[in-house]
């Protein structure tokens, strides 16, 4: 069980904290949305067990507690400081693994399910996004394994989805209200290899996991994604996809999209915005004043996870969006998708 850390005896702590596997701890970096604290921390309780087989007695609890918090960070769990001890937590949460196709970031296998975070060089800042979002097939769940820390920058600001929208609603709800109509369209151009220059600098050879242009173009069809082939590799577009969701498990809509990172991806001319990125779903440009506003209440309602070594964080990737500060290395994030 999770253990609810309160102002009592530390001897009466210690005692109480024993039958537990978790404690709940209070941060700097944590908020309060709507009463709940964003996002939990959980570290282990005395005596600690290994987060795996803490993770397998306790997994109901745990996920009540990722969909009233959106996520959670584990800290401080000594079981946990290899790639290969962050695939045994993923797998003791027995969720099934979602493949990476048709995403657009470069990234490289490590160990099991686990594959690094985003291969882009250390400069680049990666903006908001719900992972895949831009596909009809994406992971409900993420998770991100702090293998070494960022000899300074490289946090990770998280943000609840919901208060974007909120916001969002209440500045423009006519564009608010033709997203919701029109939904989103996705443009990209991709090379045969990965350029880990860009964040979104995925190759198609990658992407659909295939040499063939054939089976590429099936696979892209399972995407709703329409390839058209040139000389140097081939220009992709998604969608129309929703940009805004409902959730059944929620009360409220939820800014489901990547419009921000799609519309300033940075690596190159084929991220111009003005030639590819995201449109309103029948090709129309989306307005740049908006879209940069956006950007700014993005900044204004997130928090930042300063890493350290060992720490996992699991995103509900419904209800979260996610980004990554520049830094100067080393720093290695791990991550897994899951459904």
């Amino acid at each position: 069980m999770v253990l609810e850390y309160k102002a009592f005896g530390w001897s009466n702590f210690l005692m109480v904290a024993a039958k537990y596997f978790f404690t709940r701890v209070k941060t700097p970096f944590q908020r309060k949305f709507t009463g709940e604290t964003f996002p939990a921390v959980l570290s282990p309780a005395m005596p600690a067990r290994a987060l795996p087989a803490a993770v397998k007695e306790e997994k109901s609890s745990l996920e009540s507690l990722l969909q009233r918090h959106g996520a959670i960070l584990f800290r401080g769990f000594d079981s946990t400081a290899t790639a290969a001890d962050f695939n045994d937590v993923v797998e003791a949460f027995s969720y099934e693994e979602l493949p990476y196709v048709g995403g657009p970031a470069p990234r490289t296998g490590v160990v099991g399910r686990v594959f690094t975070a985003n291969d882009a060089p250390p400069h680049r800042k990666i903006h908001f996004h719900h992972e895949m979002a831009h596909l009809p097939l994406y992971p409900r769940k993420l998770f991100f394994f702090c293998e070494e820390e960022a000899a300074s920058g490289g946090k990770t600001p998280i943000l609840l989805s919901h208060i974007v929208y909120v916001r969002m609603k209440e500045k423009y709800p006519d564009f608010v209200e033709k997203i919701e109509e029109l939904g989103l369209m996705y443009t990209r151009f991709l090379e045969g290899e990965d350029d880990t220059s860009s964040a979104l600098g995925r190759g198609w050879k990658s992407m659909f996991r295939t040499t063939n242009k054939i089976v590429a173009q099936q696979r892209a069809a399972k995407l709703i994604a329409k390839l058209e082939w040139t000389e140097n590799g081939v220009k992709m577009t998604v969608g129309p996809v929703p940009g805004i969701k409902g959730d059944e498990t929620r009360p409220h809509r939820i800014w489901f999209n990547s419009m921000v990172a799609a519309y300033t991806a940075e690596g190159g001319d084929r991220n111009d915005p003005k030639k590819t990125g995201v449109s309103f779903g029948d090709g129309e440009p989306l307005p740049e004043n908006i879209i940069l506003d956006c950007m700014k209440i993005m900044e204004e309602e997130s928090i930042d996870i300063p890493w350290q070594k060992g720490d996992i964080l699991l995103i509900d990737n419904l209800a979260v969006l996610h980004s990554r500060k520049p830094f100067t290395p080393p720093r290695r994030i791990l991550a897994a998708l899951c459904n």
